[in-house]
């Protein structure tokens, strides 16, 4: 099973960038999606989660601004944000609980895509 992450770039104070994961390989199927991120010098923290029914959990931070949602058909996740701020710098991972044997759910990672918001 392997994610991979792609959207990410500069933009400035205000703008909008929209990030897509697409999960590829052999499996039964995906539960949680979600989104996280890495600033310099910090721990990864949980930006939004997506499950396979469509409910919605979000960062405090970021709520009213970033939207997840999730393509189960395709097996991909999207975050859409507006209004970025400066503070929203960060590698952005991807991330899917993946049910690749009938009994067991396996946590995969995506490679990271840079987000850089300029003030």
């Amino acid at each position: 099973v392997q994610l991979q992450a792609y959207g990410g770039g500069l933009v400035q104070a205000g703008g909008s960038l929209r990030l897509s994961c697409a999960a590829s390989g052999r499996f039964y199927g995906i539960s949680l999606m979600g989104w996280y991120r890495q600033a310099p010098g910090k721990q990864r923290e949980l930006v939004a989660t997506i499950n396979y029914g469509g409910t919605v959990a979000y960062l405090d931070s970021v709520k009213g601004r970033f939207a997840i949602s999730r393509d189960s058909v395709k097996n991909m996740v999207y975050l859409q944000m507006n209004s970025l701020k400066p503070e929203d710098t960060a590698v952005y991972f991807c991330n899917a609980n993946v049910r690749v044997v009938l009994t067991r759910e396996s946590t995969y990672w995506g490679q990271g895509t840079q987000v850089t918001v300029s003030s």
